[in-house]
């Protein structure tokens, strides 16, 4: 597996955890396609995908942290994380509020010329 695709991810997770939604969006593909963990479904596109995290910062604050990464056979790459849902004063969330809960979860990447082009969550 290219290092340079681990570091790009390195870099995303850093910059989300510090809510750098521009850092994120400098690697992402103009029309990158996003799980929305929150809602089902994906968004589509920086500005979608800004208006998805401006809302999902505005009720909780997650933290993903990659433990590893694995590539697949098709060139996708996946990292393995684990997912702390905290409300906005940092206290854990009960249960599975907004569809969230504190796990380890797969986040599929698919690259195209160093940009990613696609997210997905695998449970």
């Amino acid at each position: 597996m290219a290092d340079d695709k681990i570091e790009v991810l390195r870099r995303i997770y850093d910059r989300f955890n510090a809510r750098d939604i521009d850092g994120v969006l400098a690697v992402l593909a103009d029309d990158v396609t996003w799980a929305n963990g929150m809602d089902g479904g994906h968004v589509h596109g920086h500005e979608a995908l800004r208006e998805y995290w401006t809302r999902q910062w505005s009720m909780i604050s997650p933290h993903v942290e990659p433990v590893g990464f694995t590539a697949e056979s098709d060139g996708a790459v996946v990292a393995e994380v684990r997912q702390t849902i905290r409300d906005l004063e940092g206290r854990p969330l009960a249960g599975q509020t907004h569809g969230l809960k504190d796990k380890t979860v797969g986040h599929v990447f698919r690259f195209r010329d160093g940009r990613i082009t696609r997210f997905d969550i695998r449970d």
